[in-house]
């Protein structure tokens, strides 16, 4: 399998939290028991296979002594170059090409210079007096040149005009697209939400605990919700290769299982339900074969206020 390297924004954060972490003196499995964070999720982060949460770095700074300022400064490097807020922003429209106004202005220019179609005069003898007819003919030939003079100019100085003006619209329109997510914030909300991982959708800072449960062979449930990315979702831990949780709402069940002993040894996270207030959380627990309560699916509830 080729192994993908982290662009160098998230190679220097992972490096910075690798140095952290030793300075702690703390596993993976120690990181997990001090923060919100579970031991693989921990892996992630200090490889650079993806941004931690901000709050995950300002945690590990926080065991580790450091003053957060610099490492928070390369998590918002890394973060704005994995969330796509570096990218550079669309060039404006460009002017209008001064080579066509002079043109315009040239052909204005020469139709103004132009020589007179005025005959060479005659002797005097061989001359005759115009016609009234002919001076008639001559004033309108005159004024039909400066009036087309006049409209060459003035339709060149409403097409520009025009350029200018759609030029400045749609300048306008990229510079109020959509703003790019927040960085301290959840990267989803509602449905965006369903079937993803609540901490690396930030959806995991700051929930609130619908509802707690111990298992017969002791492993400890957790019911958890957050009304900012309005989902629900549960968690276990003190749990063994073989353990599973299963989260319902009113959508799709969501399950997550125990797979290797770095699983039961941190927290173990159900993908995200879609939730709203008032709706009913129900989580099941199905041990691994083997056990005591081999088969026994153990059932509990919690309700989103």
């Amino acid at each position: 399998m080729t192994r993908t390297t982290p662009p160098p924004e998230r190679a220097r954060l992972a490096a910075s939290l690798r140095d952290l972490r030793a300075r702690t003196g703390l596993s993976m499995v120690g990181l997990a028991e001090r923060t919100a964070f579970s031991k693989s999720s921990w892996e992630r982060y200090l490889n650079g296979k993806s941004v931690p949460p901000r709050d995950a770095v300002r945690e590990l700074c926080r065991l580790a002594s450091e003053p957060e300022g610099r490492c928070l400064a390369l998590w918002e490097i890394a973060e704005s170059e994995w969330s796509g807020r570096a990218a550079p922003a669309p060039a404006p429209a460009p002017a209008p090409a001064p080579a066509r106004r002079t043109e315009t202005a040239q052909r204005t220019d020469a139709a103004a210079e132009a020589p007179s179609t005025v005959p060479e005069p005659v002797p005097p003898e061989a001359s005759a007096p115009a016609s009234r007819d002919d001076t008639r003919a001559g004033h309108r030939g005159a004024a039909v040149a400066v009036l087309a003079s006049v409209c060459a100019v003035v339709v060149g100085g409403v097409a520009i005009t025009l350029f200018l003006v759609l030029g400045q619209d749609a300048l306008r329109s990229s510079s109020s697209a959509s703003p790019s997510p927040s960085a301290t914030g959840p990267r989803c909300r509602g449905a965006a939400c369903e079937g993803r991982n609540p901490m690396d959708m930030k959806c995991g800072v700051g929930p609130q605990t619908l509802a707690s449960y111990r298992t017969a062979s002791g492993a400890m449930l957790e019911l958890r919700d957050s009304r900012t990315c309005g989902t629900s979702w549960a968690r276990m831990w003190g749990t063994r290769i073989g353990d599973r949780l299963e989260v319902t709402a009113d959508g799709r069940p969501r399950s997550a299982e125990v797979e290797n002993e770095a699983d039961a040894a941190a927290y173990v996270y159900t993908p995200m339900t879609t939730t709203r207030s008032d709706t009913v959380v129900r989580a099941c627990f199905r041990p691994a074969p083997g056990g005591e309560s081999d088969g026994k699916g153990e059932c509990f509830e919690g309700r989103v206020r």
